[in-house]
């Protein structure tokens, strides 16, 4: 028999002996209030007040809201409260703004006054004189989009549509006004992929502004099908498959003062990727990190703000499989001419300072590790500050580094996950930690590494509920890198009984599934069915996040094979286990992991009994180009990788029960994924369970999502 290397890392069990804990978790708890009233405490709008050492947070008393304040320099004086609620809403009186209910989303304007929005208002509430100016009125009209506001100017670039138009505190100023509506303006581009959020970027003065520009005409239509009306209406998108032409960027810049625009002469071919956008602190250049379509060459490109030229390409990046970035350069204070750049090029994650002509000063961070978080400089930029998995893959931590000295220090202690804040001085940071025994603390720090003051102990928001036992460790591959498992086993559970067992997966690039936070970072669902008597098992196989390039990389054109291999290993491991039965076996995954979840169904057809797959990449040539190009290239380049995921050509060896579940509208892995698999499943003579809902895009949210998992828990305790 083969072996299995247990590794014990973490063990921690919610204790089911105490007597209050008699309650067990409805659907409603498990999808609904995970996210509120079951979640950890946390303090509204918590943030550091600008300018200062000071933090304030929203605090709510007989239910009142109050704006409370306290120092990390004075740690002994109590909160400060700033401003009620009542104190708003009877400044905003004076003006004739209606009332609030609750205190609104606040952004500090300096240390005595505080901005928000009301009524299409932005308002500034001075904290001395107890009153309310209005700063500007931000209506732009009907149907307007991604609002983009300058700090400095306050300037508001927004889209209506597909054009892209600017409020300059007097009127709506039109920056583009292409009719076509497949020329699309001031939008997020390259389907939100190498770190692409949004589609307009404002210089540091606030009167320039960059934006994308995607001509979409020559990429094929897809239907999307609205089935509300009579009769249905065809929506369709752009949606550039793999292999397929794609879409066409370039960049322009907009100059608020003289009403022109430049675009930047990015040149050819016009299928590149235009990521990463950055501008010079004197605002005469920006920054572009220029990708072909192949993902394998990066160009970090500057060009001229007024001319739109090309000045220089300050460095390559080239990679025999792919380069991925995804975070935009950072100047370091009081240094225009130095900026710091992520890259994998040593194979992870790491922290580089170049100056502004391309060359390398130094490698900041170094090791078999990731910096997953940059968190900003201390205010003489003489300090880097950064989190990452140095200590181990699952847990993170909060270091500084010495610009000058290279001295690497580490902020934050013990095992878990800690998120920062830091303050705009650099002085201090809010920690927010947690891990399986730790719902959240939230603590005061300073940068030298003392811990100031707790501000916050959340309660455990469960501990009235009867919970399985959570347990985090780790096996081996078949090449010996850690697989980081996370398991619950059943509620008042019972070594001598066996229980089936549900394994719930992913296993795809950029996602992480067992973390060392609340729950192990599993949805409450998972708890919900080891309430229901199963033992639930999730494994991050290769090809997953945070792990170093050669880890996400082993899936590069054979996208599954390799991920199903380790996840093989974990579900052997636990039909060894002598709780489990391993004929009572459930598999289920979404998205990659509904791609997981058929694949392993109709490749490796012995392991289970039953399995529920959502929203599943059936054909990778069917999928979109800035994703599946890069692990996968294409279709032409790569047939043989694309034969062998492609999930169709198994259908006949499907044994266990499955459903497919699918939204109508998703606009992320089409609807026609699960329609062929549907298909292949017809000609073979295999029966398939189906469900679809109806309007849904790759997501089912709202109180949709209920009956969604009332449904997946009902077949597997029908199946199991």
């Amino acid at each position: 028999m083969k072996k299995y290397f247990l590794i014990p890392y973490l063990i921690l069990y919610c204790s089911l002996s105490i007597k209050a804990q008699t309650k067990l978790l409805s659907m409603e708890d498990a999808i609904i209030k995970q996210k509120t009233s079951l979640a950890p405490a946390k303090l509204k709008q918590l943030m550091w007040v600008k300018g200062t050492n000071n933090y304030s947070y929203i605090d709510t008393k007989d239910s009142m809201d109050f704006l409370v304040s306290g120092s990390a320099e004075s740690v002994k004086k109590p909160l400060k409260t700033l401003a009620s609620l009542a104190e708003l809403n009877e400044a905003l009186s004076k003006p004739k703004i209606k009332s609030l209910k609750t205190f609104p989303p606040i952004q500090w304007k300096n240390a005595d006054q505080f901005t928000f929005e009301t009524e299409k208002k932005l308002c500034a509430y001075d904290l001395k004189s107890k009153t309310i100016s209005v700063e500007s009125t931000r209506d732009f009209g009907e149907n307007v989009e991604n609002i983009d506001v300058a700090g400095k100017t306050g300037y508001a670039a927004f889209t209506v549509k597909n054009n892209l138009f600017v409020f300059d505190g007097k009127e709506n100023l039109i920056v583009t006004n292409d009719a076509d509506e497949n020329i699309v303006n001031g939008k997020s581009v390259h389907r939100e992929e190498f770190g692409i959020v949004k589609g307009t970027f404002w210089s540091p003065s606030g009167k320039l502004l960059a934006f994308y520009r995607m001509d979409q005409t020559m990429v094929s239509d897809y239907p999307i099908i609205d089935w509300t009306t009579r009769p249905a209406k065809n929506n369709p998108i752009k949606y550039p498959m793999a292999g397929d032409t794609s879409h066409q960027v370039t960049v322009g810049i907009y100059n608020v003062n003289t009403g022109k625009t430049v675009f930047l002469k990015t040149g050819e071919p016009k299928d590149q990727y235009l990521t990463n956008i950055a501008w010079s602190i004197d605002e005469q250049t920006l920054y572009i990190a220029v990708l072909n379509r192949d993902q394998n060459y990066l160009k970090l490109n500057s060009y001229d703000a007024a001319t739109g030229l090309l000045i220089k390409t300050l460095f390559e990046e080239k990679d025999d499989k792919y380069v991925q970035p995804t975070h935009a350069m950072v100047f370091v204070p009081n240094h225009p001419d130095q900026f710091i750049w992520q890259s994998e090029r040593d194979g992870y994650n790491h922290l580089y300072l170049y100056n502004v002509n391309g060359t390398l000063i130094k490698q900041l961070t170094a090791g078999s590790w990731v910096v997953t978080d940059f968190a900003g400089f201390d205010e003489k930029g003489t300090k880097v500050f950064y989190s990452s998995t140095a200590e181990s893959p699952i847990t993170r931590n909060f270091y500084s580094i010495d610009l000058k000295k290279g001295n690497i220090t580490k902020l934050t202690s013990g095992e878990g996950t800690h998120t920062e804040m830091l303050s705009s001085n650099g002085m201090y940071f809010i920690d927010n930690f947690q891990n399986t025994a730790v719902p959240r603390e939230i603590t005061i720090y300073s940068t030298k590494g003392k811990n100031v003051l707790t501000i916050k102990q959340s309660e455990n928001p469960l501990k009235d509920y009867k919970l399985g036992q959570i347990r985090i460790f780790k096996l081996k591959s078949e090449n010996g890198d850690d697989l980081y498992c996370r398991m619950f086993k059943p509620v008042d559970f019972d070594s001598a009984k066996k229980y089936p067992a549900i394994v719930y997966l992913y296993g795809g690039p950029n996602v992480q599934l067992v973390n060392n936070t609340w729950n192990g970072g599993a949805d409450m669902w998972l708890q919900y069915m080891a309430e229901h008597g199963f033992v639930v098992f999730t494994m991050d196989s290769r090809g997953s996040d945070n792990r170093g390039k050669a880890f996400e990389q082993a899936a590069f054109q054979h996208l599954g094979t390799i991920e199903m291999q380790d996840q093989v290993i974990g579900i052997k491991f636990l039909k060894n286990l002598k709780y489990v039965d391993a004929g009572r076996m459930g598999l289920m995954g979404w998205s990659f992991g509904g791609f997981m979840t058929t694949s392993i169904m109709t490749r490796y057809p012995d392991l289970f009994k039953a399995a529920v797959a959502g929203g599943p990449v059936i054909d990778w040539s069917y999928y979109e180009i800035m994703y599946t190009e890069r692990y996968m290239d294409t279709p032409q380049s790569n047939p043989k990788g694309y034969e062998e995921s492609k999930v169709l050509n198994y259908a006949d060896n499907l044994k266990g029960k499955l459903m497919l579940i699918h939204g109508t509208a998703d606009n992320v892995v089409v609807w026609q994924h699960s329609l062929m698999f549907l298909k292949a499943c017809v000609d073979k003579g295999k029966q398939v369970d189906y469900f679809v809902y109806p309007g849904h895009e790759h997501n089912v949210l709202g109180k949709d999502r209920v009956h969604l998992f009332n449904k997946i828990t009902d077949y597997f305790i029908q199946n199991l």
